[in-house]
């Protein structure tokens, strides 16, 4: 059972033109990036040729995730399209930099369209 305050594991995508925003919620680990992997694997094969991982509201990252992110990237490096990721809170982001791909990563800033959508 989960404390109070936390939120169980959702994972939202949401759609615009060529681009989509994969934003789990959550802890994102072994358990869940199953769940996270299959939403980036259907939107690709649907053809959108910009994929956003949004882990603003991820509250974990293990070494999984972590494989599943350097995973996609390198992917879209290899087959020409775009990944990018929207940093997370300190936590998830001190899992990039303990293990030095802060720098491989394309991070980028939230749009402000997150809210509309």
């Amino acid at each position: 059972m989960l404390p109070p305050d936390v939120e169980p594991f959702r994972c939202d995508v949401q759609a615009e033109r060529h681009a989509v925003r994969i934003h789990p919620v959550g802890e994102l680990d072994l358990a869940t990036v199953p769940v996270v992997d299959t939403h980036l694997c259907e939107q690709q094969t649907a053809g959108f040729k910009h994929l956003t991982l949004d882990l603003r509201d991820v509250c974990f990252l293990d070494s999984t995730g972590l494989r599943m992110i350097l995973d996609w990237d390198a992917t879209s490096r290899a087959d020409g399209f775009a990944f990018s990721v929207v940093a997370g809170p300190p936590t998830v982001q001190r899992v990039f930099e303990l293990t030095g791909t802060t720098e491989r990563i394309n991070f980028v800033e939230a749009s402000t369209s997150r809210e509309a959508a």
